[in-house]
């Protein structure tokens, strides 16, 4: 057994650290998992170190690994700071923690980093693979060259280039991550003599990984194709890895790839671990009991788990799917009419789908019977989207400007049945074969195509086949098929289309995923599931397939709750009885009613204080309102968010940071209130206007609700339910709505105390944070009595004492 103090990256941990650490170890040495609400600044991310790296570590576990996962860039970036702190702190015998941060191609591809060669962020997964087969191919068994050559070609290419004076008589290189590289900006070509336009493109950064790998048949391992000593590099940042990978000549994606199963942390997102495409051809190999998984922000887990997998396919991934359907079997078609296809003879292509069908259990027929579905099914998308637009819009083709996003439910949202679209299909004659097989159709579709055009590009037909199946398979309680209609402009399609309006997907929603976040973690060996707000644990460890890991695996999962430990006196915490910030009682942005004025005044009072104040709406669209308000009431600079690109968001942040106090409003269901440090004398208030639930009048939302009613017990009949804490609207208004919405808010007032020495003041504004009444939310907030209910005309009262207290000391 080792000793986690020798790795803890500080001189002395917090009481609730060496709780926390102890419990987690304690745990998963039993193969259970550790569940911590830890307020702001109780230093999780050490404590999720500290426990993870001293099991792996200790001879005496099984654990090899920790894979922290987390939605959250920003505390990826702690993670790997806090790493960084424990290697600069071991007793000076330890060997340095390796680490490494999983990102995508697009973050480490040499050539889209610096935008040359023709590669970027849209197509840079295709042409990565395109590269990669060509490069296999040329040096594979019974290829003409080798990788060391090809990477000798790829520099004397470039020496080429200088010496024939051109670009100024001296070599360009590429260079990236302020590395320079010995390869020409553009793709090096191979060619063996004949003709120019038969030169094969090709990846030197991956032939050089080619070359570094060992020989097959060996006994060595990938790991050997890494340029550098892992063992000893501590944390690998992705500039890191991108630099060292490109002084070196490798391939940075694949170093990576190499890597990962031996350091001893793997930092990631959650779809590292939850995303069936991803786990299936990136990061399975970390999925099983000699991993110790470490959950961060898991008050996100659910829905982001339930985004990774839901499903679905877009009009123009249909239409396109039928394209390529059309070009496979027009070949074989022309063939057995006598006939030759446009622009000459086909008989090789023939020839090509022949031998691809042959060695697939795929039959031409349905091939055939394959198109005509998709064929059909785009014309029965089309009626559908047209129909709905009528009832809604009226003549919606003569101002497409005026179409918001929808959604069409092919159900009853809050009555689980077989889908309107299923219904359709068999009623026109299409059946469960139609359904399934069109999987198997799609991946025989995409390798007749990529081995005609010699490149691996991601085809249509398997994503329409791997939806159709999953149409097919899943039930109609906990899933829920529905029609998106997302807004967007596309000048190519008719004036009077609703395509040039809409991108149209056809989605099915997994509504109750935890079976697959149970399934996945019951893989893992043990771990922690950490937040800062994840109240109440007993609704949370059901949701997220916990509760049923304890009781049917028999594995323990142990409870945490650490409060804020900083000093009281300098922190005021006020829940607001003002009317409830609904609807019905605040009607549209911009009415004149004795609701919004309470609102306008309370906000006010809070805007007013000196330094910066961060205020939340449960929307974009009253964050426009209050700030329009607040810019007519208020001296300092009032500062708007919007929804926006990362850049802009980044550069709003700043903006708030510089300088004088001011006040910056925003949307609850931002990135501003989550996830963001504003330690220190960066935020001195944050206030909270009303309890941000979704919309309830979604068909998705009503048939989450329904399907959470379903799934743990509650009555739709809108009885209480039978679970601890469910409100009169049922287990699933509380589980999917109600619960999700306060540690929305509970997040961006977490945002104001993050240290011992921070100051200010949180604000919930609505009186459903205040009374105990049907519709409360006072027992979701934390069990420490620190937000006094105060009435509107107090307020201003406790702001003044708790400023007349800070003068004072």
């Amino acid at each position: 057994m080792t000793d986690w103090r020798s790795i803890f990256g500080h001189d002395e941990p917090y009481d609730e650290q060496v709780d926390g650490i102890e419990t987690a170890i304690d745990t998963a040495r039993d193969g259970g998992y550790t569940v911590i609400e830890g307020a702001c600044g109780t230093g999780k991310t050490m404590i999720a170190l500290t426990a993870g790296i001293d099991l792996v570590r200790d001879p005496d576990t099984d654990y090899e690994r920790v894979f922290v996962l987390t939605s959250v860039k920003q505390q990826l970036r702690q993670f790997e700071a806090d790493l960084e702190t424990i290697n600069e702190n071991l007793p000076d015998e330890a060997k340095p923690v390796s680490g490494l941060t999983l990102v995508g191609k697009a973050d480490v591809c040499p050539y889209n980093r610096e935008g040359v060669a023709g590669i970027d962020d849209g197509n840079v997964y295709d042409r990565c693979e395109t590269l990669r087969d060509r490069t296999r191919d040329l040096t594979g068994e019974g290829g003409e060259t080798t990788a060391g050559s090809l990477v000798d070609r790829a520099r004397s290419q470039q020496i080429g280039l200088a010496d024939s004076g051109g670009r100024g008589g001296g070599a360009r290189f590429l260079e990236t991550a302020g590395e320079p590289t010995s390869y020409p900006p553009q793709l090096p070509e191979y060619s063996d003599g004949g003709p120019v336009d038969a030169a094969t493109e090709y990846c030197p950064f991956y032939a050089q990984y080619l070359e570094d790998l060992p020989e097959e048949g060996s006994d060595g391992d990938a790991a050997e194709a890494v340029p550098y000593d892992f063992t000893e590099a501590g944390m690998i940042t992705p500039e890191d890895l991108v630099a060292r990978s490109a002084a070196h000549g490798t391939c940075p994606h694949s170093v990576m790839g190499a890597v990962l199963g031996h350091v001893e942390i793997v930092l990631g997102n959650y779809y590292h671990a939850f995303d069936p495409r991803t786990t299936g051809s990136f990061t399975g190999a970390l999925l099983d009991d000699s991993t110790f998984v470490v959950c961060d922000e898991a008050h996100m887990l659910e829905p982001r788990v339930r985004d990774l997998v839901s499903d679905g396919v877009a009009d123009a991934t249909l239409r396109d799917a039928e394209t390529e359907l059309s070009r496979v079997i027009q070949p074989l078609k022309f063939e057995r009419e006598g006939r030759s296809a446009q622009g000459g003879s086909k008989t090789a292509d023939a020839d090509l789908v022949r031998a691809e069908l042959n060695d697939s259990d795929v039959s031409f027929e349905e091939l055939n019977r394959t198109l005509e579905f998709v064929r059909d099914l785009r014309t029965e998308l089309d009626r559908r989207v047209t129909a709905h637009l009528d009832r809604q819009y009226g003549a919606w083709e003569s101002d497409l400007t005026d179409l918001r996003d929808e959604e069409i439910p092919l159900r009853e949202p809050s009555q689980p049945a077989e889908d309107e679209l299923t219904e359709w299909a068999r009623e026109a004659g299409y059946g469960d074969a139609d359904w399934v097989r069109a999987e198997a159709v799609g991946a025989v579709v995409e390798r007749v195509l990529n081995e005609a055009e010699d490149e691996d590009r991601t085809r249509a037909a398997p994503a329409v086949g791997r939806v159709l199946g999953e149409w097919y398979r899943r039930d109609h309680t906990d899933y829920f098929r529905e029609i998106e209609l997302e807004r967007t402009w596309d000048d190519t399609e008719p004036a009077d289309s609703w395509r040039r309006a809409y991108n149209a997907r056809l989605a099915v929603h997994n509504c109750v995923p935890s079976d697959a976040i149970g399934e996945r973690l019951a893989a893992f060996g043990g771990g922690i599931l950490m937040s800062a707000t994840l109240e109440p644990l007993e609704a949370f460890t059901e949701v997220t397939g916990l509760e049923y890991i304890e009781r049917e695996a028999d594995r323990p999962v142990v409870e945490r709750r650490y409060g804020l430990h900083f000093p009281e006196e300098n922190r005021e915490s006020f829940a607001v009885a003002a009317p409830k910030f609904t609807y019905d009682n605040r009607g549209r942005p911009g009415d004149d009613n004795a609701t919004r004025t309470q609102y306008v005044d309370a906000i006010t009072k809070v805007g007013g204080l000196p330094g910066n104040v961060l205020v939340g709406m449960p929307s974009y669209a009253e964050a426009d309102w209050i700030a329009d308000c607040l810019e007519r009431r208020l001296e300092k600079p009032v500062l708007l968010d919007a929804a926006s690109d990362d850049e802009t968001t980044q550069s709003l942040k700043r903006e708030f940071f510089d300088g004088d106090g001011k006040v910056l409003v925003t949307s609850l269901r931002g990135t501003l209130t989550e996830g963001v440090d504003y330690s220190g004398d960066r935020l001195a208030a944050a206030v909270v206007c009303g309890v941000p639930i979704v919309n309830t009048s979604s068909p998705r939302t009503k048939a989450v609700r329904r399907a959470y009613d379903d799934a743990f017990g509650g009555v739709p009949d809108g009885r209480s339910g039978s679970k601890p804490g469910a409100s009169a609207s049922g287990v699933g208004f509380t589980y999917a709505l109600t619960i999700p919405a306060v540690r929305k808010a509970r997040q961006a007032i977490g945002r104001v105390i993050r240290s011992p020495d921070d100051v200010g003041v949180r604000v919930l504004l609505d009186e459903r944070y205040a009374r105990d009444s049907w519709d409360s939310v006072r027992p979701y907030l934390p069990d420490d009595g620190e937000f006094q209910p105060v009435s509107p005309d107090m307020l201003e009262l406790g702001l003044d004492r708790f400023r007349d207290q800070l003068e004072s000391t």
